[in-house]
């Protein structure tokens, strides 16, 4: 998906990058694998080091167990059994190393769920920096990105994608994502490139 740069001006001040889940469990290997985590992760590093006072990483934290998930979670983790708390390596939850060495001052968020917007806590976090503007990264484009760029829709905060630092585990679905991003959201998302981010976020 090409940037269609930042249509609505320049970044202020009041601008805040929000990295969604690029945790080792995601990394190749693990049963979640996302191939394309280290094509994007030095992007990610260059915005993330550029503005690491303005950065929250969100973190997708499993169930403890299968039968203490909510709903329709209980089956998706009868499905993935060995990625639960009670049995995953715990270092598997934590960011990847090279993103993990900004925290602090950048600050780590952690969710139940696709949204980091359900619990309240982002919201209020925002509010208290009277943030207006996001710059979303990380993974994945279809799923916990998806999530986290519907509710800042709904809110109404300016949501800019850094296309060349998002990425989903399966290509198809990764462009169909851009696409809706691209054609469905074109009056409230922006598609970007890191080197547009840096160019317009001193």
């Amino acid at each position: 998906m090409a940037s269609k740069g930042l249509i609505h001006g320049p970044l202020g001040e009041n601008c805040l990058h929000l990295c969604v889940d690029m945790q080792a469990v995601f990394l190749p290997g693990s049963p979640w694998s996302n191939p394309w985590m280290g094509r994007v992760l030095p992007a990610i590093e260059e915005i993330a080091g550029r503005h690491v006072n303005q950065t929250v990483f969100t973190r997708f934290i499993p169930a403890p167990r299968a039968e203490v998930a909510p709903g329709m979670w209980k089956r998706y983790y009868r499905k993935w059994e060995s990625l639960t708390l009670d049995r995953v390596d715990p270092h598997a939850i934590e960011l990847v190393p090279s993103l993990a060495r900004f925290v602090p001052p950048a600050t780590i968020l952690d969710k139940l769920v696709y949204s980091p917007w359900t619990e309240g806590r982002l919201d209020a976090m925002l509010k208290r920096g009277s943030t207006h503007t996001l710059v979303v990264t990380g993974g994945e484009t279809d799923v916990c990105v998806l999530a986290t760029v519907l509710g800042a829709i709904d809110r109404g905060f300016r949501t800019v994608i850094v296309a060349d630092a998002i990425c989903g585990s399966a290509d198809e679905t990764h462009d169909a994502a851009m696409t809706l991003y691209s054609s469905r959201f074109s009056e409230q998302v922006e598609i970007v490139t890191t080197e547009e981010i840096v160019a317009a976020w001193p």
